[in-house]
């Protein structure tokens, strides 16, 4: 088939022959007009149309559909040489054909998008002889036709052989020509020139297919050399392109007010959004304008002769601006949690129309409602938006209604913050967040969920503890204040916040037990079980000063019923601070550790001048005290009996015991502890024996009375009375061997062991200085007769006692060796035993080993100091070894013989104050011995330093054997 002979022609339906010659007839008579129409065809074909074949033919094939009001198809095939497009639509009519041979106007109507104008040009980058097929007609152009019909119509310049604008003169087809094919309505043919390569025209073809059916709404199915694309609208504004492998590729789309343009998204199956990361500028077909928004634009903006750059204008700036109005409602329609997805990133602009678009969706997106609101009222524009700086669902429904123009969940979170702070939004910090919920009201769930989530917050380091310092927190008594510090966290179960619900402390921070949360605790609260409460330093300083109140006027009845109900359910011993409690008494508001039990056995023993408005205690009023139990009330110091005072570490004598001072110094060293009963001072004088049987019935009080080197023995031991004197004047009736010295305690109906611990005597024994002054009065008392060994044992005891003799009085009389009194200018301490055969007994005072230290304590003369004797008549002196007869004893005894030796006497006498006095051995700068058992023997004893042993030795010396040790 030639197309451009004339053989065969078919009719010319479109009026071929007279554009044909109009054409013509406006080349003769203008000159220049030939070649202005080649030079802009040649200007097409390379410039603006080089590349967009298969966008024009789609564009018009799109505008077919649309012009017949259904959606179209399109098939590109390759047949015999030729490219063959055909399309679906309204078909080739006289308009169009006038359209395609006029390179400055187009059959364009309503909203299609360039039905043959200007754009099919582009054709002629792969053939110069294009045929245009349609069920009413078609028309052909032809180079060789064209380049003819201008020779012999005598248009100037045609002669020369150059190019001709090809599109201006339409030829009818052959006769021959086959129809459209089967199912189409109009096809494109266009012979391709010899240096077209098919397989990448079609490959192109291909490539493109996809974004022309999105931006070709009327086009519904693209085939390309037998492969298809489709598209389908499954929702409106939602765009599905399927390719040849059934893959689909998904958009979003908005409507653009004004000029038809539209915005694309790409999103997934779930129609979550898959932003663009680069695109360009589709008019509908791709320019050469770059952009970096996260959506396709598709707007009909005036181009540059190229068709590759927006032509700069007040009308682009305007297409532009209602693109960028459209967009917040493109993503309106992504779900509330992709939004934040399509906010253009920030960086440097690729295009100027980039920059410029970009702001002003920047600036729709900051002034229009788009975001999501919390309160799910009316969508906020971002200049207007808080966005929460802690990624917490959570906590952005809880602030949902209280933080106006909050953006709903899950659009929270430093991350998001930052982002939709460059459309205007502004973050939401913790401080904030805390100061819009002060003072609001909310009920105790909706507390203890934000405490939840700002617990969490903290947890995964979003917050810090400062953040929240002053996080309000809803008390017990309904009110809401700031800060948990300080604040005490009452448990649901504990019971506790019924109790306190009627009082009032000032500076008691108690929170409602449905909001104890560990955040609280985090934040500075305190745990508030039975001991934590009631050591709380306000409810501490509101006990403190309660008899205070009481006595002014004030009601602390309250008071007083809340501290014992919270003890009254709890096994808890109380604190010492709440001692101080006010509660009723006969006389008046008392301190509970002031008052007694109406009840009490203690009552019986008390003096009467200790109870009431003057004394130190008084009763507990009555009826009052049938309200609670005895050890409720006990637990905060009412005395049901005698109390006692315990100190594991005590500093000082501080613990309000009577004498306290005095017992503390009566020993060398402080007590390791104090375990004591208080109040003995306040013991009526006749009461001791009662009082001595009611401390032995309570295990407490048993304990501290028996205490080693206790206060309340030592106390009781001096100023208890029994029978009018103090315990320690008595001695107990199993105790004779200190008859003579202590009378035996009188029948009061009082066990030995309790009369034992309260300081009776039951051994003699010497504690301190005090003690030892009354023994020595009682040994130089001649009114009472103290045996010899009682007499002996009592000056080893005042020996042997820890007492200084400068805390002692000089005895004006003392007990002497023979039993008897004797002044004690008069008498001597016995300090070496052969000076007893010199002195008479009586007026000799002896203890155990010589000890000078009784001459110290009695303050008086050794016997030694006083005895000036001489030995009358020189004996021979005989070594120790030289003695047969002690060095058998010594070996009976296993005694090393010592140094020296002793003077032997047939008889022995010393001369003391002119007088003789026969003795049995002596010693002044030697030892000196009678020749007799009694004198060697007591000599050697002395020398062997085995005195205690005198008198065995004596025994050996007459009868040196085993028998003697024996018997």
């Amino acid at each position: 088939m030639s197309p451009s002979g004339t053989e065969g022609a078919a009719s010319d339906p479109f009026g071929a022959a007279g554009l044909r010659a109009g054409v013509l007839r406006a080349w003769r008579e203008s000159p220049t007009r030939f070649t202005e129409d080649t030079n802009a065809e040649h200007d097409l074909k390379v410039g603006g149309y080089r590349d967009r074949l298969f966008v024009e033919l789609a564009q018009n094939a799109a505008d077919a559909a649309s012009a017949a009001g259904e959606s179209g198809s399109l098939r590109v095939s390759v047949v015999d040489g030729e490219l063959w497009v055909a399309n679906t639509g309204s078909p080739l009519d006289a308009v169009g054909v006038a359209a395609l041979s006029s390179l400055r106007a187009s059959g364009k109507q309503g909203d299609t998008v360039g039905r043959f104008g200007v754009g099919f040009a582009a054709v002629l980058t792969v053939s110069t002889e294009p045929r245009i097929v349609s069920r009413t007609g078609g028309v052909l152009f032809s180079t060789t036709r064209t380049g003819t019909a201008a020779v012999d119509a005598g248009v100037p310049g045609a002669d020369e052989g150059g190019e001709v604008p090809v599109l201006r003169l339409p030829w009818p087809l052959r006769a021959d020509e086959p129809p459209p094919a089967e199912g189409y309505d109009t096809e494109v043919r266009l012979p391709l020139g010899s240096g077209v390569d098919e397989s990448s025209l079609l490959a192109g073809f291909a490539e493109e297919a996809p974004d022309l059916l999105l931006a070709l709404p009327w086009l519904a199915r693209i085939e390309v050399a037998g492969a298809v694309w489709r598209r389908h609208q499954p929702a409106s504004g939602t765009v599905e392109i399927t390719d040849p492998t059934g893959a689909v590729r998904r958009w979003l789309t908005q409507p653009i007010a004004g000029e038809g343009g539209i915005w694309a998204l790409p999103v997934d199956a779930e129609g979550l959004p898959t932003p663009l990361d680069g695109d360009v500028l589709h008019t509908p077909t791709p320019t050469d304008e770059r952009l970096s928004l996260p959506a396709r634009l598709f707007a009909n903006v005036a181009m540059e002769p190229s068709r590759r750059r927006v032509l700069p204008g007040a009308a682009v700036t305007a297409v532009l601006r209602q693109a960028a109005q459209a967009y917040p409602e493109l993503v309106r329609r992504v779900g509330p949690a992709a939004r934040v997805l399509l906010v253009p990133r920030t960086g440097f602009p690729r295009s100027e129309v980039d920059e410029q678009l970009r702001e002003l969706v920047l600036d729709a997106l900051r002034t229009r409602p788009w975001l999501p609101p919390a309160d799910e009222v009316a969508e906020i524009a971002a200049g207007r938006a808080r966005v929460l700086s802690v990624d917490s669902g959570a906590l952005v429904g809880l602030l949902a209604g209280i933080v106006p123009d909050l953006v709903a969940a899950p659009l929270c979170g430093p991350g998001v913050g930052r982002t939709l702070s460059s459309v205007g939004a502004s973050a939401l910090t913790s401080a904030e967040l805390v100061e819009a919920i002060s003072g609001i009201d909310r009920p105790l769930f909706w507390w203890r969920e934000l405490y939840d989530a700002l617990l969490s917050a903290l947890d995964a380091r979003q917050l810090s503890a400062d953040d929240l310092g002053a996080l309000p927190v809803p008390l017990l008594d309904g009110r809401v204040l700031p800060g948990p510090r300080g604040a005490l966290l009452l448990e649901a179960d504990s019971g506790l916040a019924e109790k306190l619900s009627t009082v009032d402390v000032v500076g008691l921070r108690l929170t409602h037990p449905e909001v104890a949360h560990p955040l609280l605790e985090r934040l500075g609260a305190t745990r508030a079980g039975i001991t934590d409460l009631l050591e709380a330093p306000e409810l501490r300083d509101a006990v403190q000063r309660s008899v205070e109140d009481a006595r002014s006027g004030m009601d602390t009845m309250a008071l007083a019923d809340t501290v014992l109900g919270i003890l009254s359910d709890c096994a808890f011993a109380g604190t010492k601070h709440l001692g101080a409690l006010a509660l009723p008494a006969r006389s008046g508001w008392r301190r509970a550790d002031e008052l007694v039990l109406p009840d009490a056995d203690l009552l019986d023993v008390l003096d009467a001048q200790a109870l009431g408005e003057d004394g130190p205690l008084d009763v507990l009023d009555a009826e009052f005290a049938l309200r609670w139990p005895a050890s409720v009330l006990e637990s905060v110091g009412v005395l049901g009996s005698f109390v006692v005072v315990a100190d594991d570490e005590p500093v000082e004598p501080d613990h309000d015991l009577p004498d306290e001072q005095d017992w503390w110094e009566s020993e060398a060293d402080p007590p390791a502890r104090v375990l004591a009963v208080r109040d003995l001072d306040l013991v009526a004088e006749d009461a001791w024996p009662a009082t001595l049987r009611l401390l032995a019935q309570q295990p407490e009080t048993w304990r501290a009375l028996t205490e080693p080197r206790g206060h309340t023995g030592w106390w009781l031991a001096r100023y208890a009375a029994l029978a009018g004197q103090a315990p320690l004047e008595w001695r107990l009736p199993s105790a004779v061997a200190l008859t003579g010295l202590y009378e035996p305690v009188p029948d009061l109906g009082i066990r030995e062991d309790v009369l034992r611990a309260a300081g009776v005597r039951s051994a003699l024994a010497v504690t301190d200085a005090e003690d030892a002054a009354d023994l020595l009065d009682r040994l130089g008392d001649p009114g009472r007769d103290v045996r010899q060994g009682l007499a002996w044992r009592a000056h080893a005891a005042l020996i042997a006692a820890d007492v200084a003799v400068d805390e002692l009085d000089p005895p004006p009389r003392v007990r002497t060796l023979a039993g008897s009194v004797a002044d004690a200018a008069d008498a001597v301490v016995l300090d070496a035993p052969w000076l007893l055969a010199v002195w008479p007994a009586d007026t000799v005072v002896a203890g155990p080993a010589f000890d000078a230290r009784l001459a110290d304590l009695l303050d008086l003369p050794l016997a030694s100091e006083r005895t000036r004797a001489t030995v009358e008549e020189a004996g021979e002196y005989v070594r120790w070894d030289e003695l047969d007869a002690v060095r058998v004893l010594a070996d009976l005894l296993d005694l090393p013989l010592p140094e020296g030796g002793v003077e032997m006497h047939e008889q022995l006498s010393v001369s003391l104050s002119g007088e003789s006095h026969g003795v049995s051995w002596w010693v002044d700068d030697r030892m000196h011995a009678e020749d007799s058992s009694a004198g060697l023997g007591r000599a050697f004893a002395w020398a062997a330093g085995r005195w205690a042993d005198r008198l065995l030795i004596v025994a050996l010396l007459d009868e040196p054997d085993t028998a003697t040790l024996l018997a």
